[in-house]
């Protein structure tokens, strides 16, 4: 995965989400770190990048993440309000995963942390 440096981040696909806001249907791109998949504190750690239509307006430009867990059964729930800025948000000095273009999101997710002062 392409990160805001010259950094490459090591993730897989490990599925898609599919879920629906206000009647629509929508799929996100959830991955799996390659390197944190050998510790054991998260070795079902997954992680969701993702775009939306607040972007560059009350969030932060680059998107904004969400962490996972590998569900026990075939469902899994995407609490929007946990979603988080990236550390690049804060500080250029950071090396941050670039959210892929197929999971921007045509709906505002008003949900999660908003852009800071």
């Amino acid at each position: 995965m392409q990160t805001t440096t010259d950094r490459l981040a090591v993730y897989v696909k490990y599925g898609e989400l599919y879920f629906s806001i206000k009647g629509e249907e929508f799929k996100l791109t959830v991955f799996q770190n390659q390197e944190l998949i050998s510790h054991p504190e998260y070795y079902n750690y997954l992680f969701l990048p993702f775009t939306d239509l607040t972007n560059g307006e009350t969030t932060y430009s680059g998107g904004r993440y969400l962490d996972l867990r590998i569900p026990e059964g075939d469902s899994i729930l995407l609490d929007f309000n946990k979603a988080y800025n990236p550390y690049c948000a804060y500080s250029g000095d950071f090396s941050c995963p670039i959210v892929p273009a197929e999971n921007h999101l045509e709906i505002a997710i008003s949900a999660g942390v908003k852009n800071f002062k």
